[in-house]
Order: structure tokens, then sequence, then C-alpha cells
């Protein structure tokens, strides 16, 4: 079975540990491998990382992880940096130009960005330049379909985010992108609730007036990965994840504070209450199901909604009653107990894992 590549940067990483442990047995003199046995097994090592830098383009050390993730930052703001510059340059000049050359220029320039961004990935083994590219390409048509709708004078739709989603998830799996991966399912969540919105009676621009409406496609891109594989994309499945669980975290976060949000017939103070239990019973639920299916982002983000949920929670109880340093001594001995009930679970997760 073919590698992908997380796949080889795992076996890169243990490689690496394997080295620092044998030279750590060697200072301790506690090696039981003769040098000949470990020269082998570096040969292979080294053999194998050869492989793996010449497919995946992977960090074989410590190093090259750190410049890579130097690589990802400078990506980024590269990319924004050039979206700006683009988005400036328009409305600088574009009173200057007639109706014909405006949309010469639209199409151009979109065309010419998806054609450089193809371009690149063919000839870019690493893939920043491609990444890079693609989500000036996206910035590139989301203009597009902004300024043809003012050229034309069309009446703004919801659709465009249909459009605008499709066109960031093929450049997410064309050029392996999370952030066009987690640009488009926010488009495609939004364009969700704008229609749910639409079916349940409201004007799609209103569609934040019911935070309800995001909650199906959240639950939808948190369950997504575990329907469809992305093991070929990397990291993929936890992006899919985090945009999940703030599309159904957030809506929940609002509705416990704004309960006039809500579809609910009941009055608002009684539908804060109950947002607020299912906000814990969510958080919980994440935290438990990172845990067991080893899913770190999981695990992170549910803590965070848990201790959001119990900070406000904790305001609206005593923040007018206590005196403010009882509120925040009170507040620091939460925070004791939640690091004694975690610290309670991550020994008993390594007492299962052993």
């Amino acid at each position: 079975m073919p590698l992908t590549r997380d796949q080889a940067q795992q076996r890169a990483d243990d490689i690496q540990a394997f080295r620092r442990e044998v030279l750590r047995l060697r200072g301790e003199d506690a090696q039981l491998l003769g040098d000949e046995p470990l020269a082998r097994i570096a040969a292979h090592h080294d053999h194998l990382l050869a492989q793996y830098r010449a497919s995946f383009d992977i960090d074989h050390d410590q190093q090259t992880r750190r410049l890579s993730l130097s690589m990802r930052i400078v990506s980024l703001l590269g990319a924004l940096a050039l979206a700006a510059s683009l988005l400036f340059f328009f409305y600088q000049f574009w009173g200057l130009f007639g109706t014909a050359l405006q949309v010469a220029i639209l199409a151009g320039f979109s065309i010419a960005s998806l054609l450089l961004t193809f371009f690149l990935q063919r000839r870019d083994s690493s893939g920043y330049f491609a990444k890079l590219a693609a989500v000036l390409a996206l910035a590139c048509f989301v203009l597009n379909i902004h300024m043809l709708g003012q050229i034309f004078n069309i009446t703004p739709s919801d659709n465009a985010l249909l459009a605008w989603a499709a066109y960031a998830l093929l450049l997410a799996y064309a050029c392996n992108a999370r952030l066009l991966l987690a640009a488009g399912l926010a488009c495609l969540l939004a364009y969700s609730g704008t229609r749910i919105s639409h079916w349940c009676g409201w004007p799609w621009p209103e569609v934040t007036e019911r935070p309800e409406h995001f909650l199906p496609g959240g639950l939808l891109a948190f369950l997504l990965p575990a329907l469809l594989s992305q093991a070929r994309y990397s990291g993929f499945a936890a992006t899919y994840r985090i945009i999940g669980m703030l599309a159904l975290l957030l809506p929940l976060l609002i509705l416990a504070n704004w309960g006039n949000g809500s579809y609910l017939p009941f009055a608002a103070d009684s539908i804060e209450k109950l947002y607020q239990l299912l906000g814990f019973a969510a958080s919980a639920l994440f935290i438990w199901l990172g845990i067991r299916r080893d899913w770190a982002e999981v695990t992170l983000l549910g803590q965070a909604a848990f201790l959001l949920f119990l900070f406000i929670k904790m305001v609206d109880w005593w923040w007018e009653l206590l005196p403010k340093y009882l509120f925040f001594l009170i507040l620091g001995l939460t925070a004791i107990l939640c690091l004694l009930v975690l610290g309670r679970l991550r020994r008993a997760h390594k007492g299962g894992a052993a």
C-alpha cells in the first residue's frame, strides 16, 4: 500500500527519534547492537529518507521542520498581501476602464492566476509557491464574481457563496492546501445557513439572526471525514473537524447568551439556560471523543469551549455579587480543579495505552 505524505513524515520522525536514542544509549554504555548492524540500519534509513524527500518533500530533521514552518507563514502572508494588492489595484484604477475592458481584465486575471497555480504545482515540489498562487486565484475569483455583479447590476444572491466554495475546494484538493479547504468549508457552511434561512421564511442576508441555521452544516462537516477518507491529503480530516466544531460551538455560545435568536417556543432566559447546558455537554463530548480517537485538535478546541462556557456562567453567577478578589480567587481554584481532572484523564489514558 503506497504511503501518504503524513505517513512518510511520521516514519521520518521515528527515524530521527531512533537515532537520537541510539546516541543516548551509546553515551550511557547501554548499546546492545554492534557497529555493523547499526551501520546497516543507518544506510537503510538514509535510503528511506532520500525516497521520502524525493516523493513527498518531507522535513527530515528539526531544522528543516522549523524552516518549513517559516515558509508556511511567509507563504500565507505573501498570499494575503498579493490579494490585498490586487483588491486595492482594482479600486484605485477601476473607474478609468470601460465595461468591456473591465470584464476582460476580470476574466484574464482569474484565468491567468488559475493557470499559474497549476503551472507552479507541476514545477514546485515543496508546494508553497503553488499554494500562494492558489490563494491569489481564489481572491481573483471572489473579486470577479463581486465586480461582475456590480458592473451588470445583478441582484446579490447567496449562490455566489456556493460558487466560491466550489472553487476553493477545487483548489484545495488540487494543491493540498488546508487554508483553501477551510475557506471553502466556511463558504459552504454559510450557503447551507442561507438556504435553511430561506426555507424558514427569512431573507438570506439575515441568516445571522438565527444561529441555529448553522448547526446542521456544522454537524455534517464534523462527520464528513468519517464518511469520506481524507488520508491522501495532509491535515484535511483535522480541518474538517475544526471547522465543523466551530460551526457547532459558536451558535451554541451565541444562543447561550442571546435566547431571542432561537426558534424554540420558550422564554429567552429558559432558552439560554438550555443552550448553556448543551454547550457544556457538547464541549465535554468533544473532549472525550478527542481523547478516545487521539484527535488533538478536537480535544484542545473542546477544552477551550468548555472553559469559555464555564467562565461566562461564572460571570453570570458571581460577577455582581462577589468582591472582585473573591471572584478571581474562585476562578483560579476552578482552574486548579480543571487541571486535576485533566491530569486524572491523562493518567487514565496512559494506563489504557499501556
